[in-house]
């Protein structure tokens, strides 16, 4: 298996960050049911720690007035972010899915990861971890899930009415 961080967090977000059924797992046994699930450990205590940092981490509160304000990314942002994914970002954020406090947060998780370059499915999980985790963010979890979840996934436009 050659496994990364992210393969971990997608694992882990699929299976156990939206199962109210079941009690949260605590870190140990979410660890040991890593492993079985084949992932190893260095991955594992990476992905733990990336979700840990995601928790204990604030959105950037938005500032009177920025709205007319650009991001700009610098060159390492981009090397990891193509323009699709960029263009995705803004995106959301036009259409209130995103705040500049909660796609900051976005790129801070997107760079933390490893790899090069982020792909457009990567960057939309990365974006689910990050809405889920905030509480003030639901609707936009609600909407952006049903787009990643989805197999065939009509175009995001259309959830956004």
């Amino acid at each position: 298996m050659n496994e990364n961080v992210l393969d971990v967090l997608m694992y882990l977000f699929e299976h156990y960050m939206d199962d109210e059924t079941e009690a949260e797992p605590d870190r140990q046994d979410l660890q040991a049911r890593l492993q079985e699930a084949g992932f190893p450990s260095h991955e594992i205590d990476r992905a733990l720690g990336w979700l840990d940092r995601l928790v204990s981490e604030e959105p950037v509160a938005a500032h009177v007035g920025s709205e007319a304000a650009q991001r700009v990314y610098t060159t390492e942002e981009q090397g990891r972010l193509d323009l699709e994914a960029r263009g995705f970002l803004v995106f959301l954020e036009q259409n209130g899915l995103l705040t500049t406090g909660t796609r900051e947060l976005v790129i801070d998780r997107v760079m933390e990861l490893d790899g090069d370059e982020i792909d457009l499915d990567q960057l939309k999980w990365v974006i689910l971890m990050v809405l889920f985790n905030q509480p003030d963010d639901s609707i936009a979890y609600s909407r952006l899930e049903e787009v990643v979840m989805s197999d065939t996934a009509p175009a995001l436009a259309d959830y956004l009415h």
